[in-house]
C-alpha cells in the first residue's frame, strides 16, 4: 500500500471530531434542473407488445425475425408440470378403484370408436362402477362355480397336448376339451366372504390372462364361459349389480385379447409395399386377409355352439367389435339379435343387466346405432309385469328382500340404458318413452331414471307433464319423493316454461310440505328452495324458509340435517345478491338461529359473509344489514379462541375486514365513527381486525381533512381528536410489536397534516417507547425471524416522517430526535453495522432539517424551517448532533481494523460513509475533503474493496466536477485513486 493508505487510521485517530458543514440546496432549481419533460401516456410502457416492438426497432432483421418466432412460442410450455404428463398421484389407485378398473385396456382400444360419437357429456361406464361396487354389497355367504380357482382344482385341470397336424384334428381336439368341460369338470366353491369372492373373481381375471399367454385358447373360452354362468345365479340377489360388474370386467379382457390376436394375425400389403404390415388404426374388412377373417369366423362359431344362452350371449357380446374384421354394416344386425336373444332370459334381473351389457358394447363400438337400445327399453317394459310374479316374489321372500330394495338393484342398468338412449338423441324419443311408460309401466324406478338420463332442458319443457306421471306412478317400489328430488334437479338446472312456473311450485310444493318424515322433506326442500330463488321473490323464498323451519324444529330435527339445511343457505345466497332484501325477510335469521353447533354455525356464518363480500359491490349503509352481518361476525369472532390455527384465524378476520370495507356512510363520519367504535368492542381478539379499524379511523380523518380543504372549526377538529384518540387507544391492544410500530407512525402522520401536533407527538412518543421493547426475534408462523432488518427499516421510514414534524416551543431542538437517538444507543443491536448505517441516515436527516427551506411541506402546518428560519443557534444545535454522530461513526470504523471479516466489512462501510458525504456534505469546506479522502482511502486499504462500486462513485463525483462550482470536486477526484486487486 502507498503511504497515504498506510496512515489513514493514524489520521483519524489524531482528529477528536469533524465539524460537519451541510451542502446547501435549492430543492426548486434542482427540480428544474434535473426535472424531465412529461407526456401522456394512453398504454402501459412495459406491456408486451410494447417490449417487443421496442426490441425489434433495435435489432437487425435476421434477429427482430428470431425474436418473433421465439415471442409467438412459450418458452415454458412444454415443460409446465400442471399442463400435463403424468400425474404422479393418478397412477396410485385404491384397491377398489383397481377392481373397478380392470377392464378399462378394452375401453382403451375401443377409444377411436367411442370418441366418434360420444363426448364430455356421456358418462362413462368406468365412472359408475367404484359406486355399484360400494353401494350394492352383502353380508350373505356366495358361491362360486368353476374349474381354475384353487390349487386342487387346478390339479385336476388337464391341458390336452396339441400333437395333432391337421386343421381338422385341431378343431377337434379343442370340442372335445369343451365338452368335457360341460360334462361336469366344474366345482362348486359354496360359503364364500365377499373379499373371498372378489379375490376368486381376480383369480379367474389372472387365470384367463396367464393361459391365454401360454396359447391355451380353449382354457381362456372356458373361463370366460364359466364367467358367464355366474351371472345367471340370484340366490344372492343384493350383491347381483356388484357381481355384474366383477364379471364382466374378466369378459371384457376376453374380448380384448380376441381382438388383440385376431390383429396380430391381420397383416396385410399396402400398395407398392414389399413386406406386410399391421393393420392401421382404422381400418376397411377389404384390408384384412383371409386368414385373420377365418380365425374371426371361428370364434364366433365357437360361441355360437354354447349350449346355454345366457354365456353364449354375454361372450359373443364381449368379442362384438370383432366383427369390424368381417364387414361393415353387421353392428346393427347383430345388436339387434342381440338384444331379442334377451327375450329368453327368465328372471327379470339377469336379463335387464344382459341389456345393459349389450347397451355398453354397443356404445363402445357402434355408438351411432340406436336400433337395439328400443328394444332393450321396450323388453324392459314388458318384463317390468314380472316383478309381481309368484317366481320373483317367492325369491324375495326367501332371501328377505324388500320390494323397495328390490327394484333399486335395476337401478344401474336402467339408469345406462336410458343413458345410451337419451345421448344426443332428439324429443321425439323422450316423448316416445313416456308413452311406453304410461302403457307398459307406471313405475317411479323408470320415471325416475328417465329423469335422470335425459337433458334437462327436455325434462323442464315437459315438467308438468312429469308431475302428472309422477302423481299417477305406483305408492309401492320406489318413493315419490325422490322423484320430485330428481324433477327438481331438472327445473333447477334448466328453467321451465314462463307460464307454468308458478302452477309447477305449487303443485309440487302442496305434496312436499305433507311429507312426514323429515329426511324425506328436506331432501325434496333442499333442491327446490333453489327454484323460487331463481324465479320469484322473497315472499315466496320466505314462505318456503318458513315452511322448512317448521317440519324442522319439531323433535330437533334439524340437528341430524345441518348439511342440507346448509346447502339451503348456500343456494339462497348464490341468487339473491341484495342483501336489503335477504334480511327483510323475516325467517332467514330464525333458520340461521337452527344451526346450533358451533362449528356448522360458523361455517354458515362464513358462507354468508362470503357470499356478502363476494356480491355487495357498493358501499352499504343499510342499517339492517350492517346490524345482521355484524351479528354474524360475531359468532365468527367468539369462536376463535387459544386453540384456534392461525389460518382459520386469518381467513376470519380476512371475512370481517372485507364486510367492514363495505360500510360506508357517507358525509355522516360520526356515524362511521360510531360503527367503528361497536365494532372494536365485538371484535376485540382479532388483531388483523384492530389495526384494520385503526387504518379505518385514519382515513376516516383524512377524508374530514379533504373535506374542509384543511379549514378545520371547532366541531371537526374536535372530531379529528376524537379519532386519533381512537387510535391511541386500540393500538396498544395489538401484540404484534411492529403492527404496532407501523400505526403509531401512520396516526403521527395524520394528526401532523391534521394539524394536531400534540397528538401527533404522542404517537411518535409511544413509538420511541415501543422500539426499546422490540425482541430480536419474533415468532412468524412458528419460525424464529430475525426483527433487525425490520427495525432499520421502520426507523428509516421514522426518521423520514420526522422532516414534517416541528418541534416543541416547550421541550427544546429536536426532542423527538433525541430521543429516539438515545433509545437507539441503548438498544442490544447485533454484531454488525447496523448502527454505524443509521446514525449516517441520520446524518442526511440533519442536512435536510439544516436546509432554508425543506424539499417537503404540509398546508396550514408550520414546520421548522418556518419556526427557526434559518436561526444560528438552530444550525449550531443541528451541527454538534451531526458532529456527535460522525464521531461515533468513525469510532466503529476503528474498532474494525483487525481480521480479514471486519476490514471488509470497514471497507464497504467507508465507502458508504464516502458515498452520503459528498451527497449531503458542503465539499467547498476543507474538513470536508478531508475527510471524504480519509474515507476513501480506508475503503482500499485492506484491498476489500467494491471495485464496481467504487468506479461508479467516481464517476459521480467527476461528474459533480463538471457542474458550476464544482472546483472541489475536481480535486477531491484527483486525490482519488483507484486500486484493484492483486
Amino acid at each position: 500500500m502507498n503511504g497515504p493508505q498506510e496512515d489513514v487510521t493514524s489520521q483519524l485517530n489524531k482528529m477528536a471530531a469533524y465539524e460537519w458543514t451541510p451542502r446547501r440546496r435549492d430543492y426548486e432549481m434542482e427540480r428544474k434542473k434535473y426535472g424531465l419533460s412529461l407526456q401522456q401516456c394512453t398504454s402501459h410502457p412495459l406491456a408486451p407488445g410494447k417490449q417487443m416492438a421496442a426490441d425489434e426497432k433495435k435489432a437487425t432483421p435476421a434477429k427482430a425475425a428470431s425474436k418473433s418466432i421465439s415471442a409467438a412460442s412459450d418458452p415454458l410450455a412444454s415443460f409446465d408440470p400442471l399442463s400435463g404428463g403424468v400425474d404422479p398421484l393418478g397412477s396410485v389407485l385404491d384397491p377398489l378403484s383397481l377392481a373397478a378398473a380392470s377392464s378399462n385396456d378394452l375401453d382403451k382400444d375401443l377409444e377411436v370408436s367411442r370418441n366418434d360419437g360420444m363426448d364430455d357429456s356421456f358418462e362413462p361406464w368406468s365412472a359408475k362402477k367404484a359406486n355399484i361396487l360400494s353401494k350394492y354389497t352383502t353380508s350373505e355367504k356366495l358361491s362360486i362355480t368353476t374349474s381354475f380357482l384353487s390349487a386342487e382344482d387346478k390339479e385336476k385341470v388337464i391341458v390336452r397336448s396339441q400333437t395333432t397336424t391337421t386343421v381338422s384334428d385341431k378343431v377337434k381336439n379343442r370340442l372335445e376339451q369343451l365338452d368335457d368341460f360341460e360334462e361336469g369338470s366344474v366345482k362348486e366353491m359354496l360359503d364364500l366372504s365377499q373379499q373371498e369372492y372378489v379375490r376368486r373373481i381376480d383369480e379367474l381375471n389372472q387365470a384367463l390372462e396367464t393361459a391365454w399367454e401360454n396359447d391355451q385358447r380353449v382354457k381362456s373360452l372356458k373361463i370366460a364361459i364359466q364367467c358367464a354362468k355366474v351371472l345367471a345365479d340370484v340366490s344372492v340377489i343384493q350383491f347381483y349389480p356388484s357381481k355384474f360388474v366383477l364379471i364382466t370386467d374378466i369378459l371384457d379382457t376376453f374380448g380384448r385379447l380376441v381382438y388383440q390376436r385376431i390383429r396380430q394375425k391381420a397383416t396385410y400389403h399396402p400398395p407398392g409395399a414389399l413386406k406386410p404390415v399391421t393393420l392401421p388404426v382404422t381400418f376397411t374388412p377389404d384390408m384384412v386377409p383371409d386368414t385373420a377373417k377365418e380365425t374371426c369366423r371361428n370364434w364366433f362359431f365357437k360361441i355360437a355352439s354354447i349350449r346355454e344362452l345366457i354365456p353364449r350371449f354375454y361372450v359373443e357380446a364381449a368379442i362384438m367389435k370383432c366383427y369390424n374384421y368381417l364387414t361393415q354394416g353387421e353392428y346393427q344386425a347383430a345388436l339387434s339379435r342381440l338384444a331379442l336373444m334377451t327375450r329368453g332370459m327368465g328372471n327379470p334381473l339377469v336379463a335387464t343387466y344382459a341389456r345393459c351389457y349389450l347397451c355398453r358394447v354397443g356404445v363402445l363400438v357402434a355408438p351411432e346405432v340406436k336400433n337395439h337400445l328400443d328394444y332393450c327399453f321396450t323388453d324392459f317394459g314388458t318384463t317390468y309385469k314380472q316383478f309381481d310374479e309368484e317366481s320373483v316374489q317367492n325369491t324375495l321372500a326367501l332371501q328377505h328382500v324388500e320390494t323397495v330394495k328390490y327394484l333399486n338393484l335395476y337401478g344401474p342398468a336402467l339408469d345406462w340404458i336410458l343413458q345410451c338412449m337419451a345421448h344426443r338423441t332428439t324429443e321425439r324419443v323422450l316423448d316416445g318413452v313416456l308413452d311406453r311408460c304410461e302403457l307398459n309401466c307406471k313405475s317411479g324406478l323408470v320415471l325416475n331414471a328417465v329423469m335422470s338420463s335425459f337433458r334437462p332442458e327436455f325434462v323442464s319443457a315437459r315438467a308438468v307433464q312429469f308431475c302428472e306421471l309422477i302423481k299417477e306412478c305406483e305408492e309401492a317400489g320406489f318413493p315419490k319423493f325422490e322423484l320430485y328430488k330428481t324433477l327438481g334437479m331438472n327445473v333447477v338446472l334448466s328453467d321451465p316454461p314462463m307460464d307454468c312456473r308458478l302452477a309447477l311450485l305449487n303443485d309440487v310444493w302442496k305434496i312436499v310440505m305433507k311429507l312426514k318424515n323429515p329426511a324425506e322433506y328436506i331432501l325434496c326442500a333442499e333442491v327446490w328452495v333453489e327454484f323460487p330463488v331463481k324465479h320469484f321473490g322473497k315472499r315466496e323464498v320466505n314462505a318456503m324458509l318458513g315452511d322448512i323451519i317448521k317440519h324442522m324444529t319439531p323433535d330437533r330435527a334439524f340437528e341430524v340435517h345441518y348439511p342440507q339445511l346448509q346447502s339451503i343457505i348456500v343456494k339462497v345466497l348464490s341468487h339473491m345478491h341484495d342483501f336489503s332484501i335477504v334480511f327483510a325477510m323475516d325467517k332467514f335469521l330464525p333458520f340461521i338461529d337452527m344451526f346450533q353447533k358451533e362449528s356448522v354455525r360458523v361455517e354458515v356464518c362464513r358462507s354468508i359473509v362470503e357470499a356478502f363480500v363476494k356480491n355487495q359491490l357498493e358501499p352499504t349503509n343499510n342499517p339492517v344489514v350492517i346490524n345482521s352481518i355484524l351479528s354474524i361476525c360475531k359468532v365468527m369472532h367468539d369462536s376463535v379462541n387459544a386453540l384456534t390455527v392461525s389460518d382459520d384465524r386469518r381467513q376470519i378476520s380476512s371475512l370481517i375486514v372485507g364486510f367492514m370495507r363495505r360500510i360506508h356512510f357517507g358525509q355522516d363520519f360520526e356515524q362511521q365513527l360510531t360503527f367503528c367504535v361497536d365494532a372494536r368492542s365485538s371484535f376485540s381478539n382479532l388483531e388483523a381486525v384492530l389495526a384494520f379499524l385503526v387504518q379505518m379511523v385514519n382515513r376516516l380523518a383524512v377524508d374530514t381533512r379533504q373535506v374542509v380543504k384543511g379549514n378545520h372549526t371547532r366541531k371537526t377538529a374536535g372530531f379529528i381528536r376524537a379519532c386519533l384518540a381512537y387510535s391511541y387507544i386500540t393500538v396498544p391492544s395489538i401484540s404484534g410489536v411492529f403492527s404496532r410500530l407501523q400505526l403509531y407512525l401512520v396516526s403521527a402522520q395524520v394528526a401532523i397534516i391534521n394539524q394536531a401536533l400534540t397528538q401527533g407527538d404522542a404517537f411518535l412518543k409511544a413509538a420511541i417507547s415501543l422500539v426499546a421493547e422490540v425482541p430480536r426475534v419474533i415468532d412468524d408462523d412458528g419460525k424464529n425471524r430475525a426483527t433487525e432488518p425490520m427495525l432499520v427499516n421502520y426507523v428509516r421510514h421514522f426518521l423520514s416522517s420526522l422532516l414534517v414534524v416541528p418541534d416543541h416551543p416547550d421541550h427544546g431542538v429536536l426532542y423527538i430526535l433525541k430521543g429516539l437517538m438515545n433509545v437507539l444507543q441503548d438498544y442490544a443491536w447485533g454484531s454488525g453495522d447496523v448502527k454505524a448505517k443509521i446514525y449516517m441516515d441520520v446524518i442526511v436527516l440533519l442536512c435536510s432539517l439544516s436546509q432554508d427551506a425543506y424539499l417537503h411541506g404540509i398546508e396550514k402546518v408550520d414546520l421548522n424551517d418556518s419556526l427557526y428560519g434559518g436561526d444560528r443557534k438552530y444550525v449550531a444545535e443541528l451541527a454538534k448532533v451531526a458532529d456527535t454522530l460522525i464521531s461515533e461513526v468513525l469510532e466503529h470504523l476503528k474498532g474494525l481494523a483487525d481480521g480479514n471479516d471486519n476490514q471488509k466489512r470497514q471497507s464497504g462501510l467507508a465507502l458508504e460513509f464516502f458515498s452520503r458525504l459528498v451527497c449531503h456534505a458542503d465539499m467547498n469546506h476543507p474538513r470536508m475533503v478531508e475527510l471524504a479522502q480519509n474515507l476513501w482511502n480506508l475503503s482500499q486499504k485492506h484491498g476489500f474493496a467494491d471495485t464496481k462500486q467504487m468506479v461508479k462513485v467516481l464517476a459521480y463525483v467527476k461528474s459533480r466536477a463538471c457542474e458550476k462550482s464544482g472546483d472541489a470536486f475536481a480535486d477531491l477526484a484527483q486525490k482519488m485513486p483507484l486500486q484493484s486487486r492483486t
